[in-house]
């Protein structure tokens, strides 16, 4: 039954003979309901001309207009709505035909205004209601309902019901929505189409006692710890959780079944956005030229995108990676009136020179760095050349050309480092804050843990490994980091930087921080696939430099409110200048020394630099 109706179609014809019997039957009952069930003899023989008008009318128009061309099993709201067009020319068409007959002719109305009405809705409901019916009817031969797997959508509002919509169009032979969930109590116990509304309290048991496939977020603007509880819920009960994307991004503005995508795990992370003073980060931007380090870099690109936003004078994007500055050229070729991007690496003393001669900047964010733990564990010459003398070298620079803010990025690993990428930072800190109220330049220091999704960070490695059928590597079940997103961490070094008067070291409230063997479970659930069946993971132990938990302040350090909730300054007591230039001046001579040398020189300028996991333990005994 199910091949014949799925591999056969009504004909064209016998689709445009059955609207015909239906229009005629529609004249019929309506002279009938006219002359209330008894018409003369008379009336017959003078309505035959509005009989013959009226079925002449109707055919000529489901010719032209190709109505009994169309699919019935396919039939969608636009069909519906040129077949209510057709029918409804025809009626215009009549009453015009009236209206010419009286003020023409002197004659009567050649079809009373009653029968026009009557045929109107009653054609328009049988052509219309059978095609639905025949509609449903092999929908439900091909998949009955009973075959179709569940789905509930939370958010009962207009981008709810387009959702439903789109879902009956698109996938109606597949899924069934038979719940709506919202948090709005004045809508639970009501209907949409006919299913009910439900209170989002009831969601898990929902879950538990139902066949659900997916739960469809479709609320546009959800706080993103409410979208987080809902998701964790879906993962708890082994269902699906999809998100209806933002309106701006519908194909032609309509939504399409398709286009309700998979939860990423950065969403699942996200809090609600911070809000910055845009007013102010503008007055301290706008017209200025500024240059960015690390310009390609995943902190660096979107400095740069957002600085752009406040309309600089002039943005110079300084990096040394060819491919990822062609790319953010390309993405950003619209404003290249007002940017220049730069291939240059930040030690190279007579470039870097160069830039601050001829395009003189008056704030420099100071993004580039070596930043992966591991590598710069193995690689100490390179971590002091790029991270200390390159910070130095930027740094001396601004204050020669009389920069009024210097904005270097560092990052939680500086705070009791375990490693030598996070000491490099830390001495680069130290000469950064030693220098500040050496002349006019205001020297600004921000940190903050990992951003999600930057280049290297565990969520891209996590999702080639899941990608790959797994097994997933966590170094250890206890291991946690704090976490932001990419346009988080910079809008709050925006702000910082517009608030800092120089010598601050402001870090960044990251909420709570994360167990990462949770964000591998997470990631493994919403890739569809069951953790220890379908994707292992396994741990691999501790890396060289790495530690369990990060830090934000050390041992010795308070911190400060600021006017913005999610900034702080953390109170660190400066070193004295002389003191600090003669310790890095000595470290940098020992680039080509063995790196078992300029470790011991780090640890001496940075005593709270204790090793973890690494052959440079030793060290720490002494």
């Amino acid at each position: 039954m199910k091949k014949f109706f799925s591999n056969h179609f009504i004909p064209h014809w016998l689709i445009l003979i059955i609207d015909m019997l239906f229009v005629a039957f529609s004249v019929f009952i309506s002279i009938q309901v006219r002359f209330n069930f008894k018409v003369p003899d008379l009336e017959y023989v003078s309505l035959k001309y509005a009989v013959v008008t009226i079925i002449a009318t109707r055919l000529i128009l489901f010719l032209i207009f190709g109505s009994y061309k169309n699919i019935i099993r396919y039939t969608s709201t636009s069909d519906a709505f040129l077949m209510v067009l057709n029918l409804v020319i025809g009626s215009v068409f009549f009453v015009f035909l009236n209206i010419l007959f009286h003020f023409g002719f002197g004659k009567a109305n050649v079809i009373p205004y009653s029968i026009i009405i009557i045929e109107l809705l009653m054609t328009t409901g049988l052509v219309i209601g059978y095609r639905i019916l025949l509609k449903i009817t092999f929908l439900e031969i091909r998949t009955p309902s009973r075959e179709k797997t569940g789905v509930v959508i939370f958010g009962a509002g207009e981008s709810g019901v387009i959702t439903k919509r789109a879902i009956d169009r698109d996938a109606g032979s597949k899924y069934k929505v038979i719940a709506f969930f919202d948090d709005d109590t004045k809508k639970i116990g009501k209907k949409i189409e006919g299913v009910s509304i439900l209170n989002s309290d009831k969601i898990d048991e929902v879950l538990q006692s139902n066949n659900i496939a997916h739960l469809i977020i479709s609320v546009q603007k959800l706080r993103a710890e409410r979208r987080a509880e809902i998701i964790d819920v879906c993962l708890k009960n082994n269902v699906k959780a999809l998100i209806v994307p933002h309106v701006s991004k519908w194909i032609n503005g309509e939504l399409s079944f398709k286009q309700i995508r998979k939860i990423n795990i950065e969403e699942l992370l996200e809090r609600d956005v911070i809000q910055i003073s845009n007013k102010k980060v503008s007055q301290e931007i706008s017209d200025k030229t500024v240059l960015v380090t690390g310009a390609a870099g995943s902190i660096g690109s979107e400095l740069v995108r957002q600085i752009i936003g406040f309309y600089p004078k002039l943005l110079v994007g300084v990096d040394q990676a060819e491919t990822p500055v062609f790319e953010l050229q390309n993405e950003l070729q619209k404003h290249s009136e007002s940017l220049k991007i730069i291939v240059a690496n930040i030690c190279d003393a007579q470039k870097m020179r160069m830039i601050f001669e001829k395009y003189k900047p008056e704030i420099v964010f100071h993004a580039a760095a070596y930043k992966h733990v591991p590598i710069m564990e193995t690689n100490p010459a390179e971590a002091i050349k790029n991270n200390v003398f390159g910070t130095r070298l930027l740094a001396n620079l601004a204050m020669e050309f009389g920069v009024e803010k210097f904005i270097f990025i560092s990052t939680d690993k500086a705070v009791n480092p375990t490693n030598i990428m996070g000491a490099s930072k830390r001495i680069a800190e130290m000469y950064i804050q030693a220098h500040d109220k050496r002349n006019k330049t205001k020297f600004i220091t921000t940190r903050f843990g990992n951003v999600l999704g930057s280049n290297g960070s565990v969520i891209p490695l996590f999702r080639r490994q899941i990608e790959k059928g797994g097994p997933v590597t966590v170094t250890d079940p206890e291991v946690t980091r704090y976490f932001m997103t990419i346009p988080e961490a910079v809008s709050l070094v925006l702000e910082a930087g517009t608030m800092g008067n120089g010598g601050e070291i402001f870090i960044f409230d990251m909420g709570e921080s994360v167990k990462i063997i949770d964000l591998a479970k997470k990631m493994i659930q919403l890739s569809g696939y069951t953790i220890g069946k379908d994707i292992q993971i396994v741990f691999t132990g501790m890396r060289p430099g790495e530690k369990l938990y990060e830090e934000l302040l050390a041992d010795k350090e308070n911190n400060l409110p600021t006017y913005h909730n999610r900034i702080l300054i953390a109170k660190v007591q400066s070193r004295d200048v002389e003191a600090v230039e003669t310790e890095i001046e000595e470290l940098i001579q020992l680039v080509n020394s063995d790196n078992m040398t300029i470790v011991e020189k780090m640890k001496k300028i940075v005593p709270e630099f204790k090793s973890k996991n690494s052959i440079f333990e030793k060290l720490d005994k002494k």
